[in-house]
């Protein structure tokens, strides 16, 4: 995603690892595995297994047929493991819904998402209610989450001193290349 105009820099690369991999290390979770939600998002499940020290995973989605919904195969062993589903939006949460289904029937234990930025429309919060097999939906404060859909299992991590540096060095014209790192 781009903050347009302003700064017109890449917010996901920007924050979302770094925050994320901090708060995943605190949990000390013991044999996890990174998971793409799709084949586009490789890139970043890579960057997060590879802080975490952990290997990747990734929900292949196929259209079986017109008349067919969705089968979803998981490349990569998930069976025993922790899974950590990371992605940039989370709107609906339909399909990251259906991604959690889909780590535990391929026998994943604890199922974590981290989800740069909560949008969390529609019928968002009711399908988190009714997905039990996800043990915490872990967003930043990129956009504000309103008390209505404050919830036990959304945990959210803050960006405001990574906005802040940002914010410094640009006036300072040094570089921010170190932020994506």
């Amino acid at each position: 995603g781009q903050i347009q105009g302003f700064f017109d820099i890449p917010v996901d690369h920007l924050f979302s690892v770094g925050v994320f991999t901090d708060y995943f290390k605190s949990l000390d979770i013991k044999n996890s595995v990174a998971v793409s939600p799709d084949v586009g998002g490789i890139k970043t499940a890579r960057a997060y297994a590879k802080r975490l020290g952990v290997p990747l995973a990734i929900i292949d989605k196929r259209r079986e047929s017109p008349e067919k919904t969705e089968a979803m195969h998981i490349l990569g062993t998930v069976e025993g493991k922790n899974a950590i589903i990371v992605d940039d939006l989370v709107a609906t949460g339909s399909s990251l819904f259906e991604g959690v289904e889909a780590l535990k029937k391929a026998g994943a234990k604890n199922i974590y998402a981290a989800i740069s930025h909560g949008v969390l429309s529609g019928d968002a919060i009711e399908r988190l209610d009714n997905c039990k097999n996800l043990k915490e939906l872990v967003i930043t404060d990129s956009i504000p989450l309103p008390k209505s859909k404050e919830h036990p299992r959304i945990k959210v991590l803050t960006i405001a001193s990574l906005l802040a540096e940002a914010i410094k060095r640009i006036h300072n014209e040094e570089s921010i290349s170190c932020l994506f790192d």
